[in-house]
Protein backbone atom coordinates (compact mmCIF):
# COMPACT_ATOMS: atom_id res chain seq x y z
CA UNK A 1 0.00 0.00 0.00
CA UNK A 2 1.36 3.64 -0.84
CA UNK A 3 0.56 6.25 1.26
CA UNK A 4 -2.22 9.46 -0.36
CA UNK A 5 -1.29 13.15 0.42
CA UNK A 6 -5.25 14.31 1.50
CA UNK A 7 -5.71 17.88 -0.67
CA UNK A 8 -3.41 19.87 0.05
CA UNK A 9 -2.35 19.44 3.61
CA UNK A 10 0.47 17.03 5.22
CA UNK A 11 -1.96 14.77 5.84
CA UNK A 12 -0.67 10.99 4.34
CA UNK A 13 -3.02 8.52 4.70
CA UNK A 14 -3.24 4.99 3.48
CA UNK A 15 -6.13 4.58 0.58
CA UNK A 16 -8.96 3.47 2.90
CA UNK A 17 -10.63 5.25 5.47
CA UNK A 18 -12.59 3.50 8.68
CA UNK A 19 -16.26 4.69 8.94
CA UNK A 20 -16.62 5.04 12.44
CA UNK A 21 -20.18 5.25 12.34
CA UNK A 22 -20.48 1.42 13.72
CA UNK A 23 -19.04 1.96 16.68
CA UNK A 24 -21.73 2.20 19.76
CA UNK A 25 -24.24 1.32 16.86
CA UNK A 26 -23.61 -2.00 15.37
CA UNK A 27 -20.30 -2.68 17.04
CA UNK A 28 -19.72 -2.43 21.09
CA UNK A 29 -16.87 -1.20 22.79
CA UNK A 30 -14.83 -4.34 22.65
CA UNK A 31 -15.74 -5.37 19.10
CA UNK A 32 -14.43 -1.92 18.04
CA UNK A 33 -11.18 -2.13 19.53
CA UNK A 34 -11.14 -5.55 17.99
CA UNK A 35 -11.48 -3.81 14.74
CA UNK A 36 -9.64 -0.67 15.10
CA UNK A 37 -6.62 -2.92 16.57
CA UNK A 38 -6.77 -5.26 12.85
CA UNK A 39 -7.24 -2.24 11.06
CA UNK A 40 -4.13 -0.85 11.77
CA UNK A 41 -2.41 -3.89 12.31
CA UNK A 42 -3.07 -4.78 8.70
CA UNK A 43 -0.92 -1.05 7.58
CA UNK A 44 -4.25 1.83 7.84
CA UNK A 45 -4.10 4.75 9.78
CA UNK A 46 -6.90 6.95 8.70
CA UNK A 47 -10.34 6.67 11.07
CA UNK A 48 -13.11 9.20 10.16
CA UNK A 49 -16.25 9.52 12.72
CA UNK A 50 -18.35 12.73 13.85
CA UNK A 51 -19.23 13.90 17.56
CA UNK A 52 -23.00 12.98 16.33
CA UNK A 53 -22.02 9.31 15.86
CA UNK A 54 -24.37 6.90 17.16
CA UNK A 55 -27.23 9.61 18.00
CA UNK A 56 -29.97 7.17 16.36
CA UNK A 57 -29.58 4.52 18.59
CA UNK A 58 -32.38 4.35 21.51
CA UNK A 59 -30.63 5.15 25.07
CA UNK A 60 -27.64 7.51 22.48
CA UNK A 61 -27.05 10.95 22.32
CA UNK A 62 -24.32 11.50 19.93
CA UNK A 63 -20.37 11.34 20.92
CA UNK A 64 -20.45 7.25 21.28
CA UNK A 65 -18.34 6.78 18.89
CA UNK A 66 -15.89 9.49 19.41
CA UNK A 67 -15.44 7.75 23.28
CA UNK A 68 -15.06 4.51 21.48
CA UNK A 69 -12.26 6.13 19.94
CA UNK A 70 -10.96 7.83 22.40
CA UNK A 71 -10.68 5.00 25.02
CA UNK A 72 -8.93 3.20 22.29
CA UNK A 73 -6.13 5.62 21.51
CA UNK A 74 -5.69 6.27 25.40
CA UNK A 75 -5.04 1.90 26.04
CA UNK A 76 -3.20 1.88 23.02
CA UNK A 77 -1.11 4.98 23.52
CA UNK A 78 -0.84 5.05 19.66
CA UNK A 79 -2.15 8.76 19.11
CA UNK A 80 0.66 9.78 17.06
CA UNK A 81 0.27 6.98 14.81
CA UNK A 82 -3.70 7.46 13.85
CA UNK A 83 -4.83 10.30 11.72
CA UNK A 84 -8.03 11.06 13.10
CA UNK A 85 -10.86 13.19 11.72
CA UNK A 86 -14.12 13.68 13.28
CA UNK A 87 -17.23 16.66 12.17
CA UNK A 88 -19.23 18.82 13.52
CA UNK A 89 -22.76 20.14 12.90
CA UNK A 90 -25.69 17.65 12.38
CA UNK A 91 -26.52 16.58 15.80
CA UNK A 92 -30.29 16.89 15.96
CA UNK A 93 -31.50 19.64 17.73
CA UNK A 94 -32.16 23.46 16.97
CA UNK A 95 -29.33 24.68 18.08
CA UNK A 96 -26.87 21.91 17.01
CA UNK A 97 -27.08 21.65 13.33
CA UNK A 98 -25.28 24.64 13.35
CA UNK A 99 -21.15 25.85 11.83
CA UNK A 100 -21.81 29.12 14.18
CA UNK A 101 -18.83 30.08 16.25
CA UNK A 102 -20.12 29.65 19.55
CA UNK A 103 -21.50 26.50 18.94
CA UNK A 104 -17.74 25.01 17.20
CA UNK A 105 -16.14 26.15 19.78
CA UNK A 106 -18.16 24.23 22.45
CA UNK A 107 -18.34 20.99 20.09
CA UNK A 108 -14.51 20.60 19.82
CA UNK A 109 -13.87 20.66 23.20
CA UNK A 110 -16.40 18.32 23.64
CA UNK A 111 -15.13 16.42 21.06
CA UNK A 112 -11.50 16.45 22.08
CA UNK A 113 -12.66 15.74 26.08
CA UNK A 114 -14.09 12.13 24.08
CA UNK A 115 -11.44 11.44 21.93
CA UNK A 116 -8.50 11.87 25.25
CA UNK A 117 -6.23 13.74 22.71
CA UNK A 118 -5.68 17.72 22.76
CA UNK A 119 -5.74 18.07 18.65
CA UNK A 120 -7.91 16.56 15.95
CA UNK A 121 -6.47 16.23 12.35
CA UNK A 122 -9.02 16.70 10.30
CA UNK A 123 -12.06 18.57 11.48
CA UNK A 124 -15.08 18.36 8.80
CA UNK A 125 -18.25 20.40 8.50
CA UNK A 126 -20.84 17.74 8.41
CA UNK A 127 -23.34 19.96 6.74
CA UNK A 128 -23.70 23.18 5.26
CA UNK A 129 -25.52 25.90 7.52
CA UNK A 130 -26.54 28.80 5.09
CA UNK A 131 -27.78 30.33 8.39
CA UNK A 132 -23.70 30.97 9.30
CA UNK A 133 -21.82 33.59 7.25
CA UNK A 134 -19.34 31.36 5.53
CA UNK A 135 -16.00 33.66 6.50
CA UNK A 136 -17.80 33.47 10.20
CA UNK A 137 -17.10 29.34 10.36
CA UNK A 138 -14.03 29.58 8.93
CA UNK A 139 -12.97 32.32 10.89
CA UNK A 140 -13.06 30.02 14.12
CA UNK A 141 -11.93 27.17 12.04
CA UNK A 142 -8.99 29.89 12.03
CA UNK A 143 -9.11 30.15 15.68
CA UNK A 144 -9.19 26.41 16.43
CA UNK A 145 -5.66 25.89 14.33
CA UNK A 146 -3.78 28.50 15.41
CA UNK A 147 -4.86 27.32 19.33
CA UNK A 148 -3.46 23.47 17.88
CA UNK A 149 -6.74 21.80 18.70
CA UNK A 150 -7.33 21.07 14.69
CA UNK A 151 -4.35 20.86 11.75
CA UNK A 152 -6.37 21.03 8.78
CA UNK A 153 -10.54 21.56 7.83
CA UNK A 154 -12.64 19.70 5.52
CA UNK A 155 -16.31 19.59 4.54
CA UNK A 156 -18.80 17.17 3.59
CA UNK A 157 -22.44 17.02 1.95
CA UNK A 158 -21.90 20.76 0.71
CA UNK A 159 -23.83 21.40 -2.45
CA UNK A 160 -21.06 22.53 -5.63
CA UNK A 161 -22.10 25.76 -5.54
CA UNK A 162 -21.60 26.22 -1.88
CA UNK A 163 -18.25 24.56 -1.53
CA UNK A 164 -17.06 26.49 -4.49
CA UNK A 165 -17.77 29.57 -2.39
CA UNK A 166 -16.34 28.21 0.32
CA UNK A 167 -13.45 27.79 -1.54
CA UNK A 168 -13.06 31.42 -2.93
CA UNK A 169 -14.09 32.75 0.29
CA UNK A 170 -10.81 31.15 2.04
CA UNK A 171 -8.51 32.36 -0.94
CA UNK A 172 -10.22 36.16 -1.04
CA UNK A 173 -9.75 36.46 2.96
CA UNK A 174 -7.13 34.27 3.66
CA UNK A 175 -8.60 32.24 5.63
CA UNK A 176 -8.49 28.36 5.96
CA UNK A 177 -9.65 26.42 3.33
CA UNK A 178 -11.17 23.35 3.30
CA UNK A 179 -8.20 20.53 2.14
CA UNK A 180 -10.93 17.18 1.79
CA UNK A 181 -14.46 16.80 1.02
CA UNK A 182 -16.82 13.96 2.19
CA UNK A 183 -19.72 13.06 -0.53
CA UNK A 184 -22.02 10.04 -0.85
CA UNK A 185 -20.17 8.40 -3.68
CA UNK A 186 -20.01 4.88 -5.16
CA UNK A 187 -21.01 2.50 -8.13
CA UNK A 188 -24.50 2.84 -7.38
CA UNK A 189 -24.47 6.40 -6.12
CA UNK A 190 -22.13 8.41 -9.04
CA UNK A 191 -24.51 10.96 -10.31
CA UNK A 192 -24.63 13.51 -7.96
CA UNK A 193 -20.78 13.71 -7.53
CA UNK A 194 -19.68 13.43 -10.73
CA UNK A 195 -22.18 15.61 -12.91
CA UNK A 196 -20.77 18.79 -10.74
CA UNK A 197 -18.92 17.96 -7.14
CA UNK A 198 -16.21 15.98 -8.59
CA UNK A 199 -15.22 19.10 -10.62
CA UNK A 200 -14.83 21.45 -8.11
CA UNK A 201 -12.60 18.74 -5.87
CA UNK A 202 -10.73 18.68 -9.03
CA UNK A 203 -10.28 22.67 -9.54
CA UNK A 204 -9.31 23.27 -6.07
CA UNK A 205 -7.24 20.19 -5.81
CA UNK A 206 -8.93 18.58 -2.54
CA UNK A 207 -8.39 15.19 -1.14
CA UNK A 208 -12.03 12.98 -1.43
CA UNK A 209 -13.01 10.92 1.74
CA UNK A 210 -16.60 9.05 0.16
CA UNK A 211 -18.83 7.95 2.51
CA UNK A 212 -21.48 5.40 1.94
CA UNK A 213 -18.51 3.78 -0.37
CA UNK A 214 -19.92 0.13 -0.33
CA UNK A 215 -23.54 1.67 -0.49
CA UNK A 216 -24.08 0.88 3.32
CA UNK A 217 -22.91 -3.04 2.56
CA UNK A 218 -25.70 -3.36 -0.64
CA UNK A 219 -21.89 -3.45 -3.08
CA UNK A 220 -20.64 -6.67 -0.22
CA UNK A 221 -23.09 -8.53 -2.41
CA UNK A 222 -24.37 -9.96 0.95
CA UNK A 223 -28.01 -8.16 0.12
CA UNK A 224 -29.51 -9.90 -3.16
CA UNK A 225 -33.38 -10.10 -2.28
CA UNK A 226 -35.59 -8.93 0.29
CA UNK A 227 -35.13 -12.23 1.94
CA UNK A 228 -31.81 -10.27 3.05
CA UNK A 229 -32.16 -7.58 5.18
CA UNK A 230 -32.80 -9.13 8.38
CA UNK A 231 -28.85 -10.05 8.20
CA UNK A 232 -27.63 -6.96 9.49
CA UNK A 233 -29.10 -3.73 11.60
CA UNK A 234 -28.45 -1.88 8.20
CA UNK A 235 -30.33 -3.85 5.94
CA UNK A 236 -33.25 -1.83 6.01
CA UNK A 237 -31.31 0.94 4.03
CA UNK A 238 -30.78 -1.48 1.76
CA UNK A 239 -34.09 -1.72 0.33
CA UNK A 240 -33.85 1.02 -2.01
CA UNK A 241 -30.95 -0.72 -3.97
CA UNK A 242 -33.15 -3.90 -5.11
CA UNK A 243 -33.73 -2.77 -8.51
CA UNK A 244 -32.49 -3.61 -12.10
CA UNK A 245 -29.84 -1.06 -11.84
CA UNK A 246 -28.89 -2.81 -8.25
CA UNK A 247 -28.38 -5.97 -9.77
CA UNK A 248 -26.87 -5.20 -13.01
CA UNK A 249 -24.09 -3.96 -10.91
CA UNK A 250 -23.91 -6.93 -8.70
CA UNK A 251 -23.52 -8.60 -11.42
CA UNK A 252 -20.83 -6.82 -12.69
CA UNK A 253 -19.20 -7.14 -10.00
CA UNK A 254 -19.24 -10.92 -9.63
CA UNK A 255 -17.89 -11.15 -12.99
CA UNK A 256 -15.08 -8.69 -11.98
CA UNK A 257 -14.74 -10.17 -8.86
CA UNK A 258 -13.90 -13.86 -10.81
CA UNK A 259 -10.94 -12.11 -12.30
CA UNK A 260 -9.41 -11.04 -9.30
CA UNK A 261 -10.18 -13.72 -6.95
CA UNK A 262 -11.74 -11.33 -4.72
CA UNK A 263 -15.32 -10.75 -3.08
CA UNK A 264 -17.26 -7.88 -4.62
CA UNK A 265 -16.21 -5.50 -1.93
CA UNK A 266 -12.88 -5.65 -2.35
CA UNK A 267 -13.66 -4.84 -6.23
CA UNK A 268 -16.25 -2.19 -5.67
CA UNK A 269 -13.62 -0.05 -3.53
CA UNK A 270 -10.87 -1.06 -6.04
CA UNK A 271 -13.22 0.67 -8.83
CA UNK A 272 -13.73 4.17 -6.36
CA UNK A 273 -9.66 4.15 -5.80
CA UNK A 274 -8.91 4.08 -9.81
CA UNK A 275 -10.73 7.24 -9.63
CA UNK A 276 -7.97 9.99 -9.87
CA UNK A 277 -10.24 12.19 -7.41
CA UNK A 278 -10.73 9.92 -5.08
CA UNK A 279 -8.45 9.88 -2.17
CA UNK A 280 -9.82 6.93 0.37
CA UNK A 281 -12.98 6.34 0.48
CA UNK A 282 -14.63 5.44 3.92
CA UNK A 283 -15.47 1.74 4.67
CA UNK A 284 -16.91 -0.06 7.96
CA UNK A 285 -16.48 -3.72 9.00
CA UNK A 286 -18.30 -5.36 11.83
CA UNK A 287 -15.95 -8.36 11.81
CA UNK A 288 -12.24 -9.11 10.92
CA UNK A 289 -12.87 -11.67 8.21
CA UNK A 290 -14.45 -8.63 6.61
CA UNK A 291 -11.16 -6.66 7.03
CA UNK A 292 -9.71 -8.85 4.07
CA UNK A 293 -11.92 -7.09 1.55
CA UNK A 294 -9.86 -3.66 2.55
CA UNK A 295 -6.69 -4.92 2.97
CA UNK A 296 -7.29 -6.59 -0.84
CA UNK A 297 -9.05 -3.39 -2.11
CA UNK A 298 -6.18 -1.04 -0.88
CA UNK A 299 -3.39 -3.21 -3.25
CA UNK A 300 -5.65 -4.47 -6.47
CA UNK A 301 -5.04 -2.48 -9.31
CA UNK A 302 -8.08 -2.99 -12.35
CA UNK A 303 -7.55 -3.17 -15.72
CA UNK A 304 -9.10 -0.90 -18.12
CA UNK A 305 -11.49 -3.61 -19.47
CA UNK A 306 -12.53 -4.61 -15.95
CA UNK A 307 -13.00 -0.89 -14.91
CA UNK A 308 -15.25 -0.45 -18.22
CA UNK A 309 -17.47 -3.45 -17.09
CA UNK A 310 -18.21 -1.89 -13.69
CA UNK A 311 -18.38 1.64 -15.61
CA UNK A 312 -21.15 0.58 -17.98
CA UNK A 313 -22.63 -1.42 -15.27
CA UNK A 314 -23.53 1.41 -13.01
CA UNK A 315 -23.64 4.52 -16.41
CA UNK A 316 -26.18 7.44 -14.84
CA UNK A 317 -25.74 9.01 -18.25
Amino acid sequence: MKKRQLGQSDLQVYPITFGGNVFGWTIDEQQSFEILDGFTAAGFNFIDTADSYSHWVPGNKGGESETIIGNWMAQRKNREQVILATKVGSIPGSDKKSLAKDYILKSVDASLKRLKTDYIDLYQSHYDDPETPIEDTLEVYDRLIRAGKVRWIGASNFSAVRLRTALETADRLGLPRYQSFQPEYNLYQREAYEKELEQVVVDHQLGVINYYALASGFLTGKYRSEADLDKSKRGAGIKKYLNDRGFKILKALDQVAEQYNANPASIALAWLLARPSVTAPIASVTSLAQLEDLVKAATLKLNVEDIAILDEASDWQ
